[in-house]
Parts: C-alpha cells; sequence; structure tokens
C-alpha cells in the first residue's frame, strides 16, 4: 500500500555537520569548478545561506542527509563547525526516502532570461559575478558549438572554456601557440579525459599555492609557469643525444632560446649582422634566419681549428 500520510513539519536543528551521513548513492552531481565556488561561497558567508533535508534514522541512529549533500559536504572543506538544517524525525519507508530525494533535485523553477540577465548586468563587482555560479552556457556568453562530428552519440565528454580579459588574451594566445607549434603536423580535436583532470588539477594547485580563487588568474600563474620553461619545448623537435631534429617543418625561436624576447640593444648587434650577411649574398635575403647557422657553423669550425676564443667583454 502506498505511503500517503502527510509529514509531520521538520524541525530547525544546529550541529556539526559531520555527524552526518552523506547518500551512497546520490543522482545529483555538481561540476568541480561549482563545486569549488560553492566551498569559497560558503567560506566567505561564514554558514550555509540554504538549508539541507536530513532525516533521523532511529533505527541505525544515523542522521541521513536526503538533500543538499554537496552544500554539507562544502561546509564540512569550508572549516564550519555548525549549521542549521530541516530534520524528519519519524519513520520513512525506502520509498519515501528516495521520492524525496530525486523531488528535491528535480522540481525547480526556471529563470526568465530577460530578468537574469537584467539582475547579473546590475552586478558590478567581478567576485559577486562569480559568487553567482552562473556559467557561460546560462549567460550564453560564448557561442554553440556543434560536436555532432564526433560521431559518436555515447562519447562521455566534458567541455573546458577559458575566458580572459583583454590584456592577458595576448599572452595566452602566445602561449598555446608556442605549444601547439612544437607538435607533430596532425590535429587533434577531442582531449583525453585524464588531460581534462590534469588541468583541474594544475588549478587546484595553483589556487593553493598562491592562495587565490578566481580560476583565470590561476590559469595566469600556471601560464607563467609555461614562460619559463619555453626551451622545454624543444623536445618536440631536437633529440639532445644526437643533436638532430626529430621532424619536419618548422619550430617557434622560443623553443630555441627559452625566451620571447631579448634587448633591444642585442637585437641591435644581431640585425646589424644579419644584413651585413645578406648585404654579402653569404645568407638569401627572404631566409635571414639562416644567419644563425652560419654563425654557429663559424663557431664550430673555429673550435675546430683550435683557435682561441675571443675575449668576452
Amino acid at each position: 500500500m502506498e505511503d500517503t500520510t502527510r509529514l509531520a513539519p521538520p524541525q530547525m536543528v544546529q550541529g556539526d555537520p559531520r555527524t552526518l551521513t552523506l547518500l551512497d548513492i546520490n543522482a545529483r552531481f555538481l561540476p568541480h569548478e561549482q563545486f569549488r565556488q560553492l566551498v569559497t561561497n560558503i567560506e566567505r558567508d561564514g554558514c550555509l545561506t540554504s538549508t539541507p533535508l536530513v532525516w533521523n534514522d532511529a533505527e541505525s541512529g544515523r542522521l541521513v542527509v536526503l538533500s543538499g549533500n554537496h552544500r554539507t559536504l562544502a561546509a564540512i572543506e569550508a572549516g564550519l563547525p555548525q549549521i542549521w538544517w530541516m530534520q524528519i524525525d519519524e519513520p520513512l519507508p525506502r520509498q519515501r526516502q528516495i521520492a524525496l530525494q530525486l523531488s528535491h533535485n528535480a522540481i525547480a523553477g526556471q529563470d526568465d532570461p530577460a530578468i537574469l540577465k537584467e539582475l547579473y548586468d546590475e552586478l558590478e563587482s567581478v567576485e559577486w559575478r562569480q559568487y553567482t555560479g552562473l556559467d557561460d552556457k546560462t549567460l550564453d556568453l560564448l557561442e554553440k558549438v556543434d560536436v555532432s562530428s564526433l560521431g559518436e552519440a555515447n562519447l562521455d565528454f566534458a567541455s573546458v572554456q577559458f575566458m580572459f580579459l583583454p590584456a592577458e588574451l595576448a599572452r595566452a594566445e602566445a602561449a598555446f601557440d608556442a605549444a601547439r607549434s612544437t607538435a607533430a603536423a596532425d590535429r587533434r580535436w577531442v582531449a583525453g579525459l585524464e588531460q581534462y583532470e590534469q588541468v583541474l588539477d594544475g588549478l587546484e594547485t595553483s589556487r593553493a599555492a598562491y592562495k587565490i580563487g578566481n580560476s583565470a588568474t590561476a590559469l595566469g600563474v600556471i601560464l607563467a609557469v609555461f614562460e619559463r620553461h619555453l626551451a622545454e619545448l624543444a623536445d618536440g623537435w631536437f633529440d639532445a643525444a644526437t643533436g638532430e631534429p626529430t621532424r619536419k617543418g618548422t619550430v617557434p625561436l622560443e623553443t630555441l632560446f627559452g625566451l620571447r624576447e631579448i634587448p633591444v640593444e642585442s637585437a641591435a648587434v644581431v640585425r646589424v649582422v644579419v644584413d651585413q650577411l645578406v648585404k654579402d649574398g653569404i645568407v638569401p635575403e627572404k631566409e635571414p634566419w639562416r644567419a644563425l647557422e652560419v654563425l654557429a657553423t663559424s663557431r664550430t669550425d673555429d673550435e675546430a681549428a683550435g683557435e682561441p676564443e675571443p675575449e668576452r667583454p
């Protein structure tokens, strides 16, 4: 027979969230970034601003969280010693427990897009916009991506989207271009799930190391570390043991020198030498980079002849 009896009004209880039992099977999942934002919001507020629903299972003595598992877990991670929750003390058949759990997850209102945008636009602070937890899909900030060409209906995938302020965009594009240009010529449109996890781990490590909460700032830290190790990208085209290239094509100069820029005085000296080599017909006008080969070869020949190195200033 169906249990159609009305529930007695739950009572409000305050206690240690660590005493609560989380569900072993929970249909509702929260993406990593949203969970981290939830923890950050709770740390900022110092309390939960929405209340979990807990069932007091007198038979087992457990306090089972029927709804609000992620909020409870986030409160624990945020270090809250006490939280408030709504507690049902009467017996609940398994069927009704599941129905309560699923209804809390499934029955929710929908946002009016026009009103949502109007309210969101009123938030002037980037921090408060981040606090809302609204993603790019909800705000329709990015164009829709057509993934039908993947050709696999049951492909398990996760999208990763990066947004940069104008001042950061050029540096980010340069870093990604340098990394991409060292790889082989084939294009890879789908990354493995383990790479997605590595990105999340990298962002989390950067955040923890510098005590920052913003993902874009954390990515900036990763890019700064990448910039300091540009020379290591030479492994994509050079075999240090044999001194020979490992592939055809071209490579970015950053991977040769390990930096993107040199002092203007040094650049002027190099430019004079390159221009002279072109003028003397030693280096083709359309291939000025061959001046590096000429200079390197000249250096090698001098060492082979046993000539002393010129004194350094």
